[in-house]
């Protein structure tokens, strides 16, 4: 009996086709928005429905060369943080696999660029576009769901992690920091004299003692991430904001 159990259960294994998919979140600090970038689809199911960025993966293909990959065909940034989101496999998340007999796993992976730095790659596609986070259109296949999750694992890293440093410029004022943070976790997270105090009392930022006039306003000093101090901390708790 129980042989004939684990025989019915082998031969209804699924088979799987494996896809990366990028959530690449960009930060527009002018006007204030957190986008995410979109493409639209070339083929059915969701021919001329705006999607996430993705690929099956090639023979002998990381999951990550994957997602870099991605990033090579369809932005061109210097700075950018990169990062494994998480797996989606459930049973029908894609219109294709009854057709084809074959389940889609997606493996997605979550990026930070900033806005001013990232230039779009339109080759091979009929749209690519910035989207506000608040604002998406209607999305082929469980994308929605892949973006909420996405938007969601970018504020908790804003935390407790300097993910904000990985997409900023070498230098940075403390303004340009805490606009950052404002865009993605809105205006009311933290007043900016309490959201500097912290950030200083953690140590890792370091005064270069230059300033700059960038805008309106007194110059500003600017500063930089001290990776070594970092480094001395990185395993204790620490709340960024």
């Amino acid at each position: 009996m129980a042989g004939r159990e684990y025989r019915k259960s082998v031969n209804n294994q699924a088979d799987f086709k494996v896809g990366v998919y990028n959530v690449i979140f960009s930060v527009h600090t002018q006007q204030n928005r957190l986008l995410v970038l979109l493409i639209m689809g070339q083929k059915e199911p969701f021919l001329n429905y705006w999607s996430l960025p993705g690929t099956l993966v090639i023979q002998e293909e990381s999951l990550e060369a994957a997602a870099y990959r991605i990033l090579a065909e369809k932005i061109r940034v210097k700075n950018i943080y990169l990062e494994q989101l998480y797996s989606f496999g459930g049973p029908g998340r894609d219109p294709r696999e009854s057709a084809y007999n074959y389940r889609y796993l997606s493996v997605s992976y979550f990026a930070l660029v900033r806005f001013e730095e990232a230039e779009l790659i339109a080759d091979g596609v009929t749209g690519i576009a910035w989207y506000p986070v608040q604002q998406l259109p209607e999305l082929g296949f469980d994308h929605q769901q892949i973006i909420e999750y996405g938007y969601l694992r970018l504020r908790n890293k804003l935390e407790y992690s300097p993910v904000a440093f990985d997409v900023l410029p070498e230098e940075f004022t403390l303004g340009e920091l805490y606009q950052l943070y404002t865009t993605i976790l809105g205006e009311n997270f933290s007043d900016y004299s309490n959201f500097r105090a912290r950030l200083l009392k953690l140590g890792f930022l370091s005064d270069t003692g230059l300033k700059t006039s960038r805008g309106a306003g007194r110059p500003a000093s600017l500063y930089r991430f001290d990776s070594k101090a970092f480094s001395l901390v990185k395993d204790k708790p620490l709340m960024f904001i």
